[in-house]
């Protein structure tokens, strides 16, 4: 099977997150699309193709990209913007859905419900939030997205994960879900598994990320009910908790969910250890006339403040580790983690040289990206920390990408379950 890779299309591709873990295993990218609506320079982009080259990448609106221009694939990725989800009624489409105008999921939807040789697997990430969101709905958009995949013929599985949970350098939470279409062998394998079973033991991402088994925990069990409008309208209105777990699968429009933690024995990687101690440049250090601001942004507060309107109001917050513990995972990787100015959110590490920022290489690590993998002629520091916070762990994606290609070469189903499968 190595000679015989699994096709991959890369969309949202940023600087190539998912692309770096895919193709350690059985995958190999052949179209990709990075484009950021908000800037006149594709700086992303530029890094993207510096890379992995020009050919087969797609620097323009996905959503003004023909589902005619993509190549036929077996794996659709990307960690998809994460927006309001939500589904209008429109006498202009003849199916009588409209995904809001600008909503990229809907370009996954178009790209999916177009292709006549549909893809037969999804990997797709998000923000955590996701699975509770929006807030007089919770879970809405979630529900929105399961029945979407469930009516273009997919089953789908889903686990929250943080990275630092499993040894990796930051602590970053983020939501994964696997899509197995209905010609697929693995699809019938989790039709005829026990859903427990699935989650805890014969899943792709548990034998990707183990957690612990229970044997007293209960899954939670529903049925998506209604149309993408009617989802959209009604599901789980006014309810003040989602009814989606960190952990679950959905197949033929039912939900298992369940709440999981993580089981994990190997080596931790602290924030001390992507440190580049002694090469450091003198921008990074901060000046002393900065540090009263540092000092006041990562501290507690309890102050009245006033609106612009003259409303006053009482403000605090709690303080924030300052400088970082560098014996512990960092903390999650904002896209405003770069440039000089003091800010509460931006990491601040202790030298012996004194107080200094993160620099893009140790951002870089601390995502588990090759080092100097976004330097490039023309584009900032602050840019390539903003892609940073914007990228994945590449570590997790190469962990279900393995897990993932293990699993479509070895799936075993009997004949007759096959069979039926189909009918």
């Amino acid at each position: 099977m190595a000679n015989n890779k699994l096709r991959v299309a890369e969309l949202f591709a940023g600087v190539g997150g998912f692309r770096l873990g895919l193709e350690k295993s059985n995958f190999k990218v052949v179209w990709s699309n990075q484009w950021e609506p908000s800037t006149k320079t594709q700086h992303a982009s530029m890094v993207y193709e510096a890379r992995f080259g020009k050919k087969n990448h797609s620097n323009e609106d996905i959503s003004q990209v023909p589902t005619s221009e993509i190549p036929d694939h077996d794996l659709l990725c990307g960690g998809f913007p994460c927006q309001d989800y939500s589904v209008a009624t429109t006498l202009h489409n003849s199916k009588g859905l409209k995904g809001k105008k600008g909503v990229l999921w809907w370009s996954i939807h178009r790209i999916l419900e177009e292709k006549k040789n549909k893809p037969k697997y999804l990997f797709l990430e998000n923000v955590d939030r996701l699975l509770k969101s929006p807030a007089k709905q919770r879970g809405r958009d979630f529900a929105v997205m399961l029945q979407s995949l469930n009516q273009l013929g997919y089953a789908v599985e889903w686990r929250v994960i943080n990275a630092a949970e499993y040894g990796m350098p930051q602590r970053r939470r983020r939501v994964f879900f696997i899509g197995y279409h209905k010609s697929t062998k693995l699809y019938s394998q989790l039709k005829n598994s026990k859903k427990k079973d699935w989650v805890f033991k014969h899943g792709t991402i548990v034998s990707a990320f183990p957690i612990k088994e229970i044997s007293s925990t209960s899954i939670n069990e529903f049925n998506l009910e209604g149309n993408l409008v009617e989802i959209t309208n009604s599901f789980n209105k006014n309810a003040k908790t989602t009814l989606f777990e960190n952990t679950g699968i959905m197949i033929e429009g039912k939900v298992s969910t369940v709440k999981t933690e993580p089981s994990y024995n190997g080596p931790f990687k602290v924030l001390g250890d992507v440190l580049q101690n002694g090469e450091v440049t003198p921008e990074y250090f901060l000046s002393e006339s900065d540090k009263p601001k540092w000092e006041y942004l990562k501290g507690s507060k309890k102050e009245k403040r006033t609106t612009k309107e003259g409303f006053s109001y009482n403000y605090s917050e709690g303080s924030m580790i300052y400088p970082d513990a560098i014996d512990n995972a960092s903390r999650t990787i904002i896209t405003g983690e770069g440039g000089k100015s003091p800010s509460r959110f931006k990491h601040v590490v202790e030298s012996k040289r004194g107080l200094r920022r993160l620099t893009p290489i140790e951002l870089e690590r601390l995502n588990m990206f090759p080092d100097d993998h976004t330097k490039l002629e023309g584009i900032s520091d602050t840019k390539r920390a903003f892609f940073m916070g914007n990228a994945l762990v590449v570590g997790i994606i190469e962990k279900i990408g393995e897990a993932l290609s293990n699993q479509i070469e070895n799936v075993q189903i009997p004949e007759q379950i096959l069979e039926n499968s189909y009918e």
